[in-house]
C-alpha cells in the first residue's frame, strides 16, 4: 500500500514516519510533484484536514491522508485552535507564536491546553477521520530544542518536560498527534 501524506512540514512528517509500519510506503507532496500551498481555509480542524486530503486526491489522484493540529487555551477561550500557525500573523513563525502566547497568559493562573489532532484518511473513495488529544499546560518560558511548533511551552499532564524537551519516541506515544496516527494505523491494518 502507499499512501500520501499531505504536509510540507518536515518535521511532522518526520513523526508520521516513525509510526507508519514499513510495509506502507509513505510519499510526500513533494514525490507526487505537489509543490503549492494545499488549502486550509476552514474553520475547523477536522474541515482543514478533510480539505486538505480531498485536495490531494482530486489533483492529483492519490489515497492520501493529512493532518491538522490546534492548540487550544482554556484560559483564552480555546485560542488559538485552528489558527495555531498563523496565530502572530502570516509569516507562521513558531517563535512569534509562542511569544504572543506567552504575553496574552501573562498574570493567568489558568495555563491549562491541550493540542488537537485531526487526521483525515482518503482511501478507495472514503473518507475516514482520527482524533488524538493531548492535555497539559503551557510553561512561562520556552525550554529545549526539540521538535517544532509550540513544543517548548507545552508540558504535557505527567510530565515535567516539554514536549520540546523530550525524545520523539515519548513524544509519539503520548502526544496528540501519535495518538491520531496510531488510530489510523491501527484502521489500516484491519484492510
Amino acid at each position: 500500500m502507499q499512501l500520501v501524506f499531505a504536509t510540507n512540514n518536515l518535521n511532522k512528517l518526520k513523526e508520521v514516519q516513525s509510526l507508519i509500519p514499513p510495509h506502507i510506503k509513505l510519499l510526500s507532496l513533494k514525490d507526487i510533484g505537489c509543490f503549492e500551498d494545499v488549502p486550509e481555509t476552514q474553520d475547523t480542524i477536522i474541515g482543514n484536514a478533510i480539505q486538505k486530503a480531498e485536495y490531494v486526491k482530486q489533483h492529483y489522484g492519490y489515497d492520501c491522508f493529512a493532518d491538522d493540529t490546534g492548540l487550544e487555551v482554556e484560559a483564552l477561550n480555546n485560542e488559538p485552535g485552528v489558527y495555531s500557525a498563523r496565530y502572530a500573523g502570516p509569516k507562521r513563525d513558531a517563535n512569534d507564536n509562542m511569544d504572543l502566547l506567552l504575553k496574552n497568559l501573562k498574570n493567568k493562573p489558568n495555563r491549562n491546553a491541550l493540542f488537537k489532532t485531526v487526521v483525515a484518511l482518503h482511501l478507495n473513495g472514503n473518507l475516514e477521520t482520527f482524533t488524538g488529544i493531548c492535555k497539559g499546560e503551557i510553561t512561562t518560558n520556552k525550554k529545549g530544542e526539540k521538535g517544532f511548533g509550540y513544543d517548548p511551552i507545552f508540558m504535557p499532564n505527567g510530565y515535567t518536560e516539554t514536549f520540546a524537551e523530550i525524545d520523539l519516541k515519548l513524544k509519539n506515544k503520548i502526544g496528540h498527534r501519535g495518538k491520531a496516527v496510531t488510530l489510523l494505523v491501527e484502521f489500516l491494518s484491519t484492510l
